[in-house]
């Protein structure tokens, strides 16, 4: 019988956390690093007020470039979430994004867990493409004052990571910006203890339904250099249907934009039916046994 063994990817999110998010001190000093390293784009979800970022968020600054007059056209920006799209797609909200590494620690708290349906979740994931299309581009482009200059809509209105990350840490060590909070404020707060609790009982809401930067990433699923297969050995178990926790069918669409490449149903396959490819060859599962062993 095959043993499968615990993912570990939670060692990949937190490490990857601390190296977009080294300047600890900062949460101390209520400061944001405001040095030359923040023109550029870190590939996940993380706040450009987080007081310990290092980089910018490339949704913060798509939106930055759409709603300013000195950039017609965000180049830099969608030239780097090509490259990571490309090169790992959504593999990125599953081992590397700080928010999801949040989520996913919530879901871990024991309680009863929510499962949606498929044919409910299947319409629900095409919100955050609404979310990609309205709040980050179109608002930015179309909402711009006499100055040629729009606000960041997707940050400022939604975002749950920016006031976790860095809107309630400056406002625990700014007397003056607590003086200052309205209800701009508490309805992105609302918006964050909805996440947060809902989290507990679905897993990754966020990721699966309001995430922009996921919805950007999944359209590179198919042609990413990361991607799964399904070869000959398959069985048609549906085992990797029955432990992916967003429902997909792995053997029939192995490359969906919805996935995360948390890499369970590959675990779980018991034939090593599910292979990954990357930049540098494949990866399998050894310790699978063999199909002919199972279908005895």
């Amino acid at each position: 019988m095959k043993i499968v063994k615990k993912s570990k990817r939670w060692i990949s999110q937190v490490l990857f956390f601390f190296a977009s998010n080294p300047i600890l001190p900062n949460y101390l000093k209520g400061k944001i690093y405001q040095g030359n390293l923040k023109q550029f784009c870190v590939p996940t979800l993380n706040c450009y007020s987080c007081p310990a970022a290092l980089g910018a968020c490339p949704i913060g600054s798509l939106q930055a470039c759409i709603g300013s007059p000195a950039h017609a056209i965000a180049f830099y920006v969608l030239g780097f979430l090509f490259l990571f799209g490309i090169l790992l797609g959504r593999f990125i909200c599953g081992f590397l994004c700080p928010f999801g590494l949040i989520q996913d620690l919530l879901y871990k708290i024991k309680t009863k867990k929510l499962v949606i349906k498929p044919s409910i979740a299947k319409y629900l994931s095409y919100i955050k493409y609404v979310v990609l299309a309205v709040f980050v581009i179109g608002m930015p482009l179309l909402l711009k004052d006499d100055f040629g200059s729009s606000n960041p809509y997707f940050c400022k209105l939604i975002c749950p990571q920016g006031i976790l990350e860095g809107g309630l840490p400056l406002i625990a060590k700014n007397a003056d910006l607590r003086q200052m909070l309205g209800a701009l404020f508490f309805s992105k707060l609302t918006i964050l203890i909805v996440v947060v609790l809902v989290s507990i009982f679905s897993y990754r809401v966020f990721c699966r339904f309001i995430c922009p930067l996921g919805a950007i990433y999944g359209l590179f699923n198919k042609i990413s250099f990361y991607n799964f297969s399904i070869d000959s050995s398959c069985i048609h178990c549906k085992k990797c249907e029955k432990v992916c926790k967003f429902g997909i069918k792995t053997y029939e669409n192995p490359n969906s934009p919805e996935c995360i490449r948390c890499n369970d149903c590959v675990r779980h396959c018991p034939v090593n039916a599910i292979k990954v490819h990357h930049l540098f060859g494949q990866v399998g599962c050894a310790s699978c046994p063999k199909k002919e062993n199972l279908t005895k």
